[in-house]
């Protein structure tokens, strides 16, 4: 699948530098064009990958390039006002070779919380391809004001994409990291997931064909609407392995054991760790992808991997395929859960943040008062002007 690639605001741009990275590692092809876009000079020097010409710096009549300070309302505004400046870097792009944009966003910050859903409803309005967001949530632990900046993107975003995949911090964060490694490790986290996913139907001349092809299409219909997550399991496996047994005539690997495994890390991918935790139940369709070395792979394990999912979710919408990669020493699942409902993360967040904004008003409130009441002489003492 291939994808153009706009990551707004700090994080957005640091996780489309690591997409760069992972799409160069696999050797998926799946990225056409990468572009970043922030209020702040600072984030967008401190990329890698993404080329200068494809870094845009917005608002600068009103912040002068030190970013909007976590206020989603005046990035909103900044991208609505310099919308003619990304729209200029998009129309580098080959638009006509893409299958999707993919806009990446950090929905506890200012910039891309706030400037992602405008230009997702101004990219929506001009082009016939999709437009994905793909929305990082903050951890619980970050604060008020970044809660209640994701839960106002949440709801917006969500409603000016075609899909807006989830990846939620407060799941993958560990004890006694660093904040920066912290956000190093997720970034790669997130980057494997979802780079996997759109990198499964990019096969190129001279690459291992897949038994059952994964096409931008199952993706596109997979990702109609609503909300999405991953999930995602593998397993360390000797690469010759397979291969000898399909060479020796050996039918117990292939038909056994890779079946059997295969199975099992579709079951661990759904029912593990998900990119935001949900009942998979809930979900209305669904995608499940193998990956590794491709004598690993086999189409009977993929199937029942399906089945056990379509099971599970009840939903006849659950396609399946594999994406070999030889040079990689495990075998993995994707799943990828699309149309979830029962998401308890997310009625935490909506709920935090109504107080959050119910607090924050009391305060201001309260320090009008006692602002006024300082300020108050009974008219005995008279201001300059």
């Amino acid at each position: 699948m291939k994808l153009a690639l706009i990551g707004f605001g700090q994080a957005g741009g640091k996780v489309v530098d690591e997409f760069l990275s992972f799409d160069d590692a696999i050797g998926g092809g799946f990225i056409e064009s990468a572009i970043a876009v922030n209020s702040a000079t600072t984030d967008l020097k401190g990329l890698e990958r993404i080329t200068d010409e494809n870094r845009i710096l917005i608002g600068q009549a009103r912040v002068k390039g030190h970013g909007v300070g976590a206020d989603n309302e005046l990035g909103a505004e900044v991208a609505e006002a310099d919308i003619d400046e990304i729209q200029g870097a998009i129309d580098r792009i080959p638009v006509h070779e893409i299958d999707a944009f993919l806009i990446v966003a950090g929905m506890g910050g200012g910039t891309g919380s706030g400037g992602a859903p405008v230009l997702a409803k101004h990219l929506k309005r001009i082009y016939t391809q999709p437009v994905y967001g793909l929305g990082i949530l903050p951890g619980t632990d970050e604060g008020g004001i970044y809660t209640l900046n994701a839960a106002r993107s949440f709801q917006t975003f969500v409603d000016e994409v075609d899909n807006l995949l989830v990846f939620d911090n407060d799941v993958w964060r560990s004890a006694g990291e660093s904040v920066e490694g912290g956000y190093d490790r997720i970034n790669r986290e997130i980057v494997e997931r979802f780079g996997l996913l759109f990198a499964a139907g990019e096969v190129e001349q001279g690459d291992h064909v897949a038994e059952s092809v994964v096409d931008s299409s199952e993706i596109i219909n997979t990702l109609s609407n609503g909300i999405s997550t991953i999930g995602y399991a593998r397993e360390v496996v000797d690469a010759d392995t397979g291969l000898l047994s399909s060479l020796t005539g050996d039918d117990e690997f292939d038909d056994g054991a890779a079946t059997n495994r295969m199975t099992s890390l579709v079951r661990k991918a759904a029912l593990g760790r998900l990119t935001l935790p949900c009942d998979v139940s809930s979900a209305d369709r669904g995608l499940v992808v193998a990956t590794g070395p491709p004598s690993h792979l086999n189409r009977k394990g993929v199937e029942r991997g399906r089945q056990w999912l379509e099971d599970e979710t009840a939903s006849m919408e659950i396609r399946g395929g594999d994406y070999p990669i030889p040079s990689r020493d495990e075998v993995g699942a994707i799943v990828l859960l699309s149309g979830v409902t029962d998401v308890p993360r997310i009625e935490q967040l909506q709920q935090v943040a109504i107080e959050a904004q119910e607090t924050t008003e009391d305060v201001r409130a309260s320090a009008d008062e006692e602002f006024a009441s300082l300020m108050d002489t009974g008219g005995e003492l008279d201001a300059l002007f």
